[in-house]
């Protein structure tokens, strides 16, 4: 029969339909299918690991699983990403160069401008998204740090969220770093993980491998034929540098002889595995202001039992993930798929110099220094402590070059220390080396091209539409015929590098560098090298080859414009915000039962300001026998509490793993309002004191101010929340949840007292290291 014209719903049905099903023919709207026998397709990327950090590039580390890889793969020896995390997370899944993508900087800022807008836009397409249209399942764990700090709380915008950017399932950290054995807040899909208290031996690597094989078993249990993909970004190698202890065990003694022996012997692993054409020579260590190495024998016999430890427990870290990724593969290969699996591992930058020219025993406390020569930027914890879960640590810079071998520089420069990282793909199936061919590949790749090498790879043309808009096209370039033949020309033969003024521009062999150049960030001091005969960037030929510097120069203000470079960061810029944050920074009551309060979210109610915590005890007020956590904010690295316990009121500060507290004496019973309030004071402290029902109870003055990420824990009423404010109060009595009738607790935020350019000073230091 005939659909009369008025009838509605039948559009685009392919059937035939009659009044009965008797007379209809029915039709189903295909599903998205890959093609037969396509690739699976893993992506490890790691964070902050530098060029030589596995075997496969030099290390001493045991890396088995990396070397299996290697073995049957490519390496991919002058691979470049940017300077810093989130603009390399981005461009790699996007396949856009960072500032057109959005990310000119990590996302923990929002200063208003088309590149550093922090969140992916509506015409932006990301490589999950493209591989679900094509019938893939897509997984993603680990680290995402492409959602602004803002936006992370519940209620905010999810656009930039995992499972909205083509992920079927999250698992992880939406912030640039975490603690690995007290996360501030992990993410499932598109919900906080509500935990009190982790699991004994809980460590972060280990629980996002299992979510990742969870995903894994679970696809297959379910359908048998379905190519997946699987984006494994782990937290490691970022500080706070936390190992497990038998694997720190590992290493113990091996990094006694220092930075300088170990730069050698990695280097001489490199040439021996012809990673660099004979001739190359080793870059000597850093010695501009800020970035400068000591000489290893120069420092004194406890300086070097300290920093040693660092490294200990940096390699076991990634002696860690390496045994994560074997335990991945394994999974893959029970299935029988491990031959048809591309494999890529790589890192999203270089080493880092963040923990200073001496390292940090109390990682959030370096970020203040800017303001207080007095500041502490490393509490001198027991050095048996370096590692585990009651301190967060990171290594001195030295161990950042060591880890950079043989370049200059680190994370954040544009110099090959700070782009140039460890790139390995497998795919046994697909990419079977001939006879002869060692895997090495030395042409110039970017961090932009794997998205559309591996959519090449799988078979998988991008859609030109995204949510209704003109999709952005790819700036990275298929480079599978590198991968296919070592003798292939790359087809990617410039592009240019901006991040927080270091700038720089590759073309042809020839790369223009320049560091930020202080005071004014749009007069580069260029430096120009032949990278095809220095790949270590040592002889600056800028003054033999003006005319180069000129040339390239030009190119590189083309391509800023071209990319949404422009305009470029100046002085405080980076901490603006957008006016509606101010609604952060309202009081807000908070009712037991609240999950714990995201960490930025939390900062807000007390960061470089006045506040005040009203507790409201509920029945009759305070009884005998009462006790537990009233409210806590933080963790081991830094944070506060109220408790009640054996009927005395306390109230202890964290201050960067230094523990203070003030007895504030017995609790009248029926008490039934309980308060503390911090003030301002000089050089970025805070006094603060406890009232019970309107009367003085006891003070903690001059206490240094939180800041800089820390609290790292947000604000949890009635427990305390997962990594424990104080230690020993977390080992007598566990979270300790109150037991009496706790009806809410309120936050008043009061003035913000420290200076503008104190606070900018502090947070610019904190968004380098948050990423």
């Amino acid at each position: 029969m005939t659909i009369p014209p008025h009838a509605r719903g039948y559009e685009g049905f392919t059937g035939r339909i009659g009044r009965t099903t008797d007379d209809s023919t029915p039709s189903w709207a295909p599903a998205p299918a890959a093609a037969p026998g396509s690739p699976n397709v893993v992506v490890v990327l790691i964070d902050d690991m530098g060029y030589s950090d596995i075997g496969p590039f030099g290390s001493e580390i045991d890396t088995p699983n990396l070397d299996r890889l290697a073995a049957s793969g490519v390496r991919l020896t002058n691979y470049h990403t940017t300077p810093l995390c989130s603009p390399s997370r981005a461009a790699l899944l996007t396949g856009l160069n960072p500032h057109r993508a959005g990310y000119g900087f990590v996302a923990n800022a929002d200063p208003g401008y088309p590149g550093l807008r922090l969140e992916l836009a509506d015409d932006v397409l990301t490589l999950p998204e493209i591989l679900r249209a094509g019938g893939y399942a897509t997984y993603a764990v680990g680290k995402w740090h492409l959602v602004r700090d803002a936006n992370m709380r519940p209620g905010a915008n999810r656009d930039s969220w995992p499972t909205q950017r083509g992920f079927d399932r999250y698992y992880g950290s939406l912030e640039g770093l975490n603690s690995f054995y007290y996360p501030n807040q992990l993410v499932s899909d598109n919900s906080a993980v509500d935990v009190d208290q982790y699991p004994e031996n809980y460590y972060l690597t280990d629980d996002l491998t299992d979510r990742a094989i969870g995903y894994l078993k679970d696809l297959r249990a379910h359908d048998a034929d379905r190519p997946f993909f699987l984006y494994f970004a782990h937290v490691a190698m970022h500080g706070p540098l936390q190992a497990k202890p038998a694997d720190v065990a590992k290493y113990r003694g091996r990094y006694a002889e220092g930075w300088d022996v170990l730069r050698e012997s990695r280097f001489a692993s490199q040439l021996a595995q012809g990673l660099f054409p004979e001739g190359t020579e080793q870059a000597p260590r850093n010695s501009e202001a800020g970035f400068d190495v000591p000489e290893w024998d120069s420092l004194t016999a406890a300086q070097q039992r300290r920093f040693a430890r660092y490294m200990e427990v940096y390699a076991g870290m990634v002696d860690s993930v390496d045994q994560s990724i074997g335990r991945i593969l394994d999974t893959i290969e029970e299935f029988g798929e491990l031959d048809n699996t591309i494999v890529v591992f790589t890192s999203d930058n270089g080493g880092t110099a963040e923990g200073g020219p001496e390292g940090t025993r109390s990682y959030f406390s370096q970020f203040a220094h800017v303001t207080d020569p007095d500041w502490v930027g490393d509490v001198p914890h027991d050095e048996e402590l370096i590692g585990t879960a009651k301190l967060g640590v990171h290594y001195p810079r030295g161990w950042g070059q060591a880890s950079n071998t043989p370049f200059r520089f680190y994370k954040g420069q544009s110099f090959a220390g700070g782009v140039r990282v460890p790139f390995v793909l497998s795919w046994p199936d697909g990419l079977r080396k001939q006879d002869g061919d060692n895997g090495i590949r030395e042409q110039f790749t970017y961090v932009t091209d794997l998205a559309p090498t591996l959519l090449a790879l799988v078979g998988i043309d991008p859609p030109t539409v995204r949510a209704g808009l003109p999709a952005k096209e790819f700036d990275g370039v298929d480079a599978s015929s590198v991968l296919r033949d070592g003798a292939a020309a790359s087809a990617h033969t410039e592009q240019y590098t901006e991040m927080t003024g270091n700038r720089g521009y590759y073309r042809d062999g020839w790369k223009l560098l320049a560091l930020h150049p202080g005071q004014d960030v749009d007069a580069p001091r260029w430096q120009l090298f032949d990278v095809r005969n220095d790949p270590t960037e040592l002889r600056d030929l800028a003054d033999r080859f003006p005319e180069k510097v000129e040339e390239l120069a030009a190119a590189w203000d083309e391509a800023a414009w071209a990319n949404t470079v422009f305009p470029l960061v100046t002085g405080g810029a980076l901490a603006v915000r957008r006016p509606a944050e101010q609604a952060l920074s309202r009081p807000v009551r908070l009712l037991p039962g609240t999950p714990t309060l995201e960490r930025y979210r939390s900062s807000k109610l007390i960061a470089f300001r006045d506040f005040e915590i009203a507790v409201e005890l509920g029945g009759s007020g305070y009884a005998e026998g009462d006790e537990g956590v009233l409210v806590a904010h933080g963790d081991p690295q830094g944070g506060y509490l109220l408790y009640i316990e054996e009927g005395h009121l306390v109230f202890g500060l964290n201050s960067y793993g230094r523990y203070a507290a003030v007895d504030a004496g017995p609790v009248p019973p029926g008490a039934r309002r309980i308060e503390v309030s911090a003030t301002v004071a000089p050089r970025l402290r805070w006094d603060f004191a406890v009232r019970v029902d309107g009367t003085p109870a006891g003070a903690l003055l001059g206490q240094v101010q939180l800041v800089g990420m820390a609290p790292w824990t947000g604000i949890s009423v009635g427990v305390d929340a997962r990594g424990p404010v104080s230690w020993d109060l977390r080992e007598r009595r566990g979270p300790f949840r109150y037991t009496g009738a706790l009806r809410a607790v309120t936050y008043t935020p009061g003035p913000v007292k420290v200076p503008g350019g104190d606070i900018e000073r502090i947070e610019r230091e904190a968004e380098y290291a948050a990423d």
